[in-house]
């Protein structure tokens, strides 16, 4: 039997099935998959339905038989309600998504994570976390997200929201942020972040050019484009090196859209980090880039629902 995942975001919404006996192989372990955009706009029932669409879907290419189901979510999350409120589907606030997809597997036991916990559960059970015993797993890309696994295990904390680190404040002053707090790392190192300010600088780039359009400038030599992408690589760095201090990581693994850029987020990352984490025990600590791409949060579903 097979394992349903799902992924949840504001971007897309995604369904794969795991096989179980693939378990140690992340090339072969997803033998499914679709995704589809998450509707903007619309209300709870819109979005729901979508899901629902892929669930459906999935199920019937897996001809009924799933064995576990496991949910990565757009947080914050109620593990104990099994509610999700994504700050980025602003539709679902308290949203009962647990009981959801339960209700159309009957039977069928489901277990729902925060998706930077999925995510981090991923790369540390099939990609660049592999062995490693105190690791944060973040994703930079539309937004700032994470998990941690300390001492080999996923921690979720109190709620289930443990790992929130695009929420951590590294400008008392600055900017408000879509959460309700202000200077969050959110405001400044986000895909979207970091092009608003290059823009409000300077930045000529045609309307539609995003993140990726920045770091081919940056890439290129472009000034104002290194220049974003330093101010937000700082942010990230005194970031990691508050969250390394207070669980004392030894990995941080970052994937997503804007990671994807390579050298042009990583070199000045290392860099500000080795100003901001000075304490002896942090100085083997390693940031690397994610292995398993936009799989991450799919994969680390599946190690949820117990593969």
């Amino acid at each position: 039997m097979l394992t349903l995942c799902l992924d949840i975001g504001g971007t897309k919404l995604a369904a794969a099935l795991a096989d179980p006996a693939a378990r140690a192989d992340s090339a072969a372990l997803l033998v499914y998959s679709a995704k589809c955009p998450t509707p903007q706009g619309g209300d709870a029932e819109q979005v729901w339905q979508a899901l629902a669409a892929l669930i459906a879907d999935a199920v019937q290419a897996a001809g009924g038989a799933i064995a576990g189901v496991g949910i990565a979510s757009a947080g914050p999350i109620d593990l104990a309600g099994g509610t999700v409120s994504p700050i980025n589907i602003r539709a679902w606030r308290g949203y009962p998504l647990r009981d959801k997809v339960a209700a159309m597997l009957p039977g069928v036991p489901v277990r729902l994570g925060g998706d930077g916990v999925c995510m981090a559960v991923g790369e540390h059970w099939l990609g660049a976390g592999r062995g490693a015993g105190f690791m944060l797993g973040m994703v930079v890309s539309t937004g700032v997200g994470g998990g941690l696994v300390l001492d080999g295990v996923p921690y979720d904390g109190r709620t289930g929201n443990a790992g929130h680190v695009g929420h951590v404040v590294v400008d008392p002053d600055g900017r408000a942020c879509a959460c309700g707090g202000r200077g969050c790392v959110e405001t400044a190192a986000s895909g979207p972040s970091m092009v608003r300010w290059a823009r409000e600088n300077g930045w000529t780039a045609p309307a539609e050019a995003g993140a990726k359009e920045l770091a081919n400038a940056a890439a290129n030599g472009d000034p104002l484009a290194q220049q974003a992408f330093r101010r937000g690589t700082r942010a990230l760095a005194a970031m990691i090196a508050s969250v390394a201090a207070v669980c004392d990581l030894d990995l941080v693994v970052i994937g997503g859209g804007v990671a994807k850029s390579g050298d042009v987020l990583f070199a000045p990352l290392r860099a500000a980090l080795s100003e901001y984490a000075g304490l002896r025990f942090l100085s083997a600590l390693r940031v690397v880039p994610a292995e398993l791409g936009g799989a991450a949060g799919l994969i680390g579903a599946a190690r949820l629902a117990g593969l």
